[in-house]
């Protein structure tokens, strides 16, 4: 913080685990003011007055007025992840209180899980995993089907997101021939011409209302045999009873990192399919990511404190376009 910034009260709610992880070198935050910390989000109320920013993470309850009511002095909420919309409401803007997200600090790490979901579904490794896992012969487990690599594989990417975009560079990097869909790309494809012409579709695009099951069992069959789906984003966008139909007859293989229901029941049929590689929605869990997303909080309270502009502002205007 600069000599001409003022000091700030910062209540950091976030539990000790992550808080290690978004801050592993705590001296940058506790130079901020007087920083103070809390485990527990049920405790929060109690825990608002006198606070000037409130660091957030996730499980946290909506800042509706009630809650409001609590923090007369609060001017920032500094969200230690991406998507603000569980807990923002309309009394944050209208009592003037910022808000800022650290979602850019995120979009490598989710990139580079969904390439390396990509790798692993060109070259059939999921598939020569669950073979040699589940006890198959080693013959029965070499007969996968074809294989491709990556260079001139015909990738189609829905959104154009900040990890859609980190995802497009890894790609194009690689040598794959990338077409994108997006409403706000003037060169981007309609989504039934990705979907027929790709080899693996990666789904990048924000939860919105009308990116509800934007792939459904109309969309999935359009898909070419022996094709992938790559899902890093959120399962709101899948039709997840259309995929699990799609994906039992063996025509379609995914990757998936998010769920309808998480955790993934014990039970789910997505377990025990053949053609489906699974991570428990951890591909931001990267320690590298974790530590940007810190830093990005940290530099926007540093700039609250300096009387900048935020870099990270989320307005309530955005919210209708972003996840």
């Amino acid at each position: 913080m600069t000599g001409s910034a003022e000091p700030l009260r910062v209540l950091v709610c976030v539990p000790e685990e992550l808080r290690r992880q978004f801050f592993p070198d705590p001296g940058p935050l506790l130079a901020l003011g007087e920083v103070r910390l809390l485990d527990d989000h049920r405790e929060l109320a109690g825990a608002l007055p006198g606070t000037e920013v409130l660091v957030t993470g996730w499980g946290t309850p909506p800042l509706d007025a009630g809650l409001l009511d609590s923090a007369p002095t609060l001017r920032l909420v500094a969200h230690t992840g991406a998507s603000v919309k569980p807990f923002v409401t309309g009394a944050l803007w209208a009592r003037g209180i910022q808000v800022t997200q650290a979602g850019a600090g995120m979009a490598r790490s989710v990139a580079e899980v969904a390439m390396a979901f990509t790798l692993a579904l060109l070259h059939q490794v999921h598939r020569f995993d669950h073979a040699l896992r589940g006890g198959s012969s080693w013959a029965a487990a070499e007969r996968a089907p074809r294989r491709h690599e990556i260079l001139g594989c015909p990738i189609g990417v829905i959104g154009a997101s900040r990890t859609g975009r980190a995802y497009i560079e890894l790609a194009r990097a690689l040598g794959a021939d990338v077409r994108v869909t997006d409403p706000f790309l003037e060169d981007a494809v309609g989504l039934d011409e990705l979907l027929a012409k790709s080899r693996i579709v990666a789904v990048h695009a924000p939860a919105l209302p009308e990116t509800r099951h934007l792939l459904g069992s109309r969309e999935l069959a359009l898909m070419p045999d022996g094709a992938g789906l790559v899902n890093t984003a959120r399962s709101w966008l899948v039709d997840e009873a259309a995929l699990l139909a799609e994906l039992r007859t063996g025509r379609l293989d995914a990757a998936l990192d998010v769920f309808d229901e998480e955790p993934l029941p014990d039970d789910h049929p997505f377990r025990t399919l053949p053609n489906v590689l699974l991570t428990p929605h951890q591909a931001a869990g990267t320690a590298e990511c974790r530590r940007r997303q810190g830093d990005i909080v940290i530099a926007e309270i540093e700039r609250l404190a300096a009387g900048l502009p935020l870099e990270h502002a989320v307005t309530a205007a955005m919210l209708h376009h972003i996840g």
